[in-house]
């Protein structure tokens, strides 16, 4: 795929594409794994976003993105991008309202932009979370959103073991802990709903920390896990996890007895995530990283 871009040469695949922006003020954000992102300005003020795929796996997936945006574009009362250009080489969409709650600075150090433990924002991301979870899970998968049935996601996770297992070593901590995991009927759900699945402060958009505007980057978005949804806000501490759980069963939401353990254990399995990434993107610096998180030198 592409090389890093220059400001210029990203004003020059836009032109291509049709979109007439200025090289002065072009921001760059490298940050992603799977996307380059940059910031810029048309010759009429509107402000884009552009992102340019990493790896052809990542173009593989766009019309798969692109059927769940326009599935939940016209059903959440938050903003969500809509693609203006959609290519292999590159996505353009407006800049949408608000301001991420999460960016990382140069050093790829993370800044905060509201404090991350806020009852605020974790009362609004309930509400959010439940919105997105009564969502009608069989129209979404009518339209092309990947799906999985509550069998299927421990299925799934299950032959994600193998694979990786069958390709890496694994320290013997971590692989009783997730064969425990497995085997734990009362950590998998009994229900599916459609999930975000990277719901984040980075990819939130916010102008208070009690309300957000807008939700970024719908690529691992699917009918499944209801749990997924909350594992990042588990990771804040318990008192923004209950605060979220609070809202979401206010907003009608219902949360599974164990979930508090069920997201520690999504957590916990986030090297195994890892190493499928290494798998796919069959970039050598993925991998070894990869190998590093599953078999820790002092093991």
């Amino acid at each position: 795929m592409q090389a890093n871009l220059t400001p210029e040469q990203l004003v020059e695949l836009a032109a291509g594409h049709g979109l007439e922006l200025l090289t002065d003020g072009v921001r760059l954000n490298e940050a992603g794994l799977d996307y380059r992102v940059a910031f810029a300005r048309a010759r009429d003020g509107a402000e884009w976003v552009l992102r340019v795929p990493r790896r052809a796996d990542v173009s593989a997936k766009l019309g798969e993105e692109q059927r769940i945006l326009e599935f939940v574009a016209p059903r959440l009362s938050v903003a969500v991008p809509r693609w203006q250009v959609c290519s292999e080489r590159l996505v353009a969409y407006p800049r949408l309202p608000g301001e991420p709650g999460l960016t990382l600075d140069a050093s790829g150090q993370p800044e905060w932009h509201f404090e991350p433990s806020s009852p605020e924002f974790a009362a609004a991301l309930g509400r959010l979370i439940a919105e997105l979870h009564a969502l009608d899970a069989e129209a979404a998968a009518a339209a092309g959103v990947p799906a999985m049935s509550a069998s299927g996601v421990r299925a799934r996770w299950r032959a994600d073991f193998e694979t990786v297992r069958s390709e890496f070593p694994i320290a013997p901590a971590l692989h009783a802990r997730w064969s425990a995991w497995l085997d734990d009927d009362a950590l998998w759900p009994d229900h599916v709903a459609f999930t975000h699945g990277e719901l984040y402060a980075a990819h939130v958009l916010i102008d208070t920390p009690a309300r957000i505007l807008g939700v970024l980057d719908w690529t691992t978005a699917k009918v499944g896990d209801p749990a997924i949804d909350f594992t990042y806000q588990h990771m804040m501490g318990p008192a923004a996890f209950d605060a979220t759980v609070q809202a979401y069963r206010a907003a009608g939401g219902v949360a599974h007895p164990r979930l508090a353990e069920r997201c520690a254990g999504l957590v916990a399995a986030a090297p195994l995530v890892y190493a499928l990434f290494a798998l796919s993107s069959r970039e050598p610096q993925h991998r070894a990283s990869a190998a590093a998180q599953l078999a820790p030198a002092d093991d």
